[in-house]
C-alpha cells in the first residue's frame, strides 16, 4: 500500500511539473516571438468557408495569400483536410465574435507548450507506453497526418507496437504465436485506426469533390509554381535529394565582425549547427532505437525529395516532424544521469536558437 501510495505521489507530482513546464514554454514562446506572418490564415479561412457549407472561398483572397487555388471560381487551400477541421474551434469563435481575426501568436504559443508537456510526459517511457490508449493515440495520430500528410508513412511502426506492445522483447516464436496475438490485440488495433481510417476517407473525398482526384491536394495547381526552378522535375524528384541533404545537413552560418560574430542562412542552415544537442542522437543505446530510426529514415527521404527545402526559415524547418522520434531516441540513449556535455550542449543550443529568434523576427539583419 505505501508502494503504491508512493507511485501515485510522484504521478501526481510529475504532472504538475509537467503543467508547469507547458505554462513557461508557452509563455516563453509568446513574448519571445513577434507574430510577423499570422496574417497567412489559409486554414482558418477555408475552416470558415466549411461553417458557410464551402469547401473553398467564394471570392479572391488577398494576394499575400498566394497559394490558394483558383478553380471554377472558387478558391481552395492546398493543406490537408485535417489542417483545416483542426482549425474549426477558431471559426467558430470567430462567427460567434468571440474572437477577432487569427489568433496565430496565441496558437502558436498554446502548441509550443503543449508540446513541452507532451514531451515531459513522454520521458517516462515506460509509465506512457504501458497505459496505452488506442482510441486517443488514433486521434493524435490523424491530427498529425492530418496536417503533415507525409507522417502517414509512420502508421506500420505504430501498428507495430500495438501488435507487439513490448518489441523485441516477446516477439512471436512461430506465426501461430503471432496471429494469436494478433486476435488478442485486435480490439487495440481497431480502435487506434477508427479514426485515422475515417480521416484519410474524407480526405479523399475532400480532394475529389475539389480537383477531381483522391490524391490530389493542389499543390502543382498553384499559379505559376511549377515554372519555379526548384520545382523542373517537379514537386517531388529523386534528384532534389542532395540540395535537401545539404540545407539540413551541412550548410553553416555567416560570419559577421560584430557580436554575435554569427548570423543564420536566410534559407536554411545545417539541424547539427543551430542545435548541437542533436549529436546526442548518435550516442549508443535505446529500447526504441530501431523504430526512431525507422521513422526518421522514412520521413527524411520524403523531406529530401521535395523541390523547394523550405523557402524561408531558420535551420530545416520541415525536419519539425522528425522530432517526436528524436525525442524517443534522445531520452532512451546514454547513461541515465546528466553528463556535463549533455549540459553544455543543451546551453548552446538554446543560446543558438535565441540569437537566430532575435535576428530573424527583432532585427532587419535576415530578410526573406
Amino acid at each position: 500500500m505505501a508502494g503504491d501510495e508512493t507511485r501515485k505521489g510522484i504521478q501526481v507530482q510529475n504532472f504538475w511539473l509537467a503543467v508547469g513546464l507547458s505554462i513557461f514554454a508557452s509563455l516563453v514562446f509568446y513574448f519571445s516571438v513577434k507574430p510577423t506572418q499570422q496574417h497567412f490564415d489559409y486554414t482558418a479561412r477555408i475552416a470558415s468557408a466549411f461553417l458557410d457549407g464551402h469547401l473553398g472561398l467564394r471570392s479572391s483572397p488577398p494576394s499575400w495569400l498566394n497559394e490558394m487555388v483558383p478553380r471554377d471560381g472558387n478558391y481552395y487551400s492546398v493543406f490537408p483536410l485535417g489542417a483545416v477541421l483542426s482549425l474549426i474551434p477558431v471559426a467558430l469563435l470567430q462567427k460567434a465574435d468571440a474572437i477577432q481575426g487569427f489568433p496565430g501568436h496565441v496558437l502558436a504559443a498554446m502548441i509550443a507548450g503543449l508540446c513541452a508537456y507532451f514531451f515531459f510526459r513522454l520521458s517516462g517511457l515506460e509509465g506512457v507506453l504501458v497505459r496505452a490508449c488506442p482510441l486517443i493515440g488514433g486521434f493524435f495520430f490523424a491530427l498529425a497526418f492530418g496536417n503533415r500528410t507525409e507522417v502517414i508513412l509512420t502508421l506500420p511502426i505504430y501498428l507495430y507496437y500495438l501488435w507487439f506492445p513490448r518489441g523485441g522483447d516477446a516477439d512471436p516464436a512461430t506465426f501461430n504465436d503471432a496471429l494469436r496475438q494478433f486476435r488478442e490485440k485486435l480490439p487495440a488495433l481497431v480502435q487506434f485506426s477508427i479514426i485515422p481510417v475515417a480521416l484519410a476517407f474524407f480526405t479523399a473525398v475532400y480532394n475529389f469533390e475539389r480537383f477531381q482526384s483522391i490524391f490530389e491536394f493542389g499543390y502543382n495547381r498553384i499559379p505559376n509554381v511549377l515554372q519555379e526552378p526548384w520545382y523542373q522535375h517537379g514537386l517531388f524528384s529523386l534528384r532534389a535529394i542532395p540540395w535537401n541533404m545539404y540545407k539540413m545537413l551541412f550548410e553553416g552560418f555567416s560570419d559577421i565582425p560584430v557580436f554575435p560574430f554569427i548570423r543564420p542562412n536566410a534559407f536554411g542552415c545545417s539541424i547539427f549547427l543551430s542545435s548541437p544537442f542533436l549529436f546526442l542522437l548518435f550516442r549508443e543505446g535505446g529500447k526504441y532505437k530501431i523504430a526512431a530510426w525507422t521513422g526518421i529514415g522514412l520521413l527524411a527521404f520524403v523531406l529530401w525529395c521535395h523541390g523547394n527545402p523550405g523557402g524561408w526559415q531558420f535551420s530545416y524547418r520541415y525536419a519539425i516532424i522528425l522530432l517526436p522520434w528524436m525525442f524517443l531516441l534522445l531520452v532512451g540513449n546514454g547513461p541515465a544521469k546528466r553528463s556535463a556535455i549533455e549540459v553544455s550542449l543543451f546551453i548552446i543550443s538554446v543560446a543558438i536558437n535565441a540569437i537566430a529568434t532575435y535576428q530573424f523576427l527583432w532585427t532587419n539583419e535576415i530578410h526573406p
